[in-house]
């Protein structure tokens, strides 16, 4: 059963269970067997990834709501738990993304050539262990693997990440917490959240909790 967090004529906001696709045959169709209807995809999280997405009713709001993303009008804000603690606690991160479509990995890289594009995230530390520390990010663009490889570049791979070197956790160290999106239909801003549950997100349990 997928978590319906606001459900409008035109669109749905939900939560995306970890190993389920966000496109085709995935919660497209999961969305159709529970609510009925066609469903349409306007933006993805990596199959290891859950937590809060949209999905279009028919196909004006979804022409709105990927517009929405190419204009950078949908915000998207994560919760990842890394390997030690970023230093400083807070700031920004921008670097040269190259996607190996082969290897189905991205890189870090010093120099502009085809295939690289830029890219930039926002971050804060909101609780640290012996180990690792929860941290709050905000994505300012939204490139292939770029939370996972850009925390990666700086020593600090996502627990469970095992791809770029992470250390073992029973599910990737990376959750879709809070997104907004101007609604299809107004134009207003509309806001969910949720949390993520399990390792390794127990850890930091009590401090979620205290998050809206």
């Amino acid at each position: 059963m997928i978590q319906i967090l606001k459900l409008e004529r035109s669109y749905a906001l939900c939560v995306k269970p970890v190993g389920v696709l966000s496109e085709e045959p995935g919660m497209p169709a999961l969305l159709r067997d529970q609510l009925g209807g066609e469903w349409y995809c306007v933006h993805r999280l990596d199959k290891a990834v859950g937590g809060v997405m949209v999905y279009a009713r028919n196909r004006k709001a979804a022409a709105a709501l990927s517009a929405a993303v190419a204009e950078r009008e949908m915000k998207k804000e994560y919760l990842a738990v890394c390997q030690g603690a970023p230093e400083p606690p807070a700031g920004t991160m921008e670097d040269l993304l190259f996607k190996d479509s082969g290897k189905n990995k991205a890189f870090v890289v010093k120099r502009e050539r085809k295939g690289v594009k830029p890219a930039r995230l926002s971050y804060e530390t909101l609780a640290a262990g012996e180990d690792s520390a929860l941290v709050h990010v905000t994505l300012d663009t939204g490139r292939f693997h770029q939370i996972r490889v850009q925390f990666a570049s700086r020593k600090h791979p996502l627990l469970g990440d095992r791809r770029y070197g992470g250390p073992t956790a029973q599910q990737l160290g990376l959750w879709s917490w809070r997104l907004t999106i101007p609604d299809p239909d107004t134009g207003k801003p509309v806001t969910a959240c949720a949390l993520p549950e399990g390792e390794p997100w127990s850890a930091f349990t009590e401090k979620m909790n205290l998050m809206e």
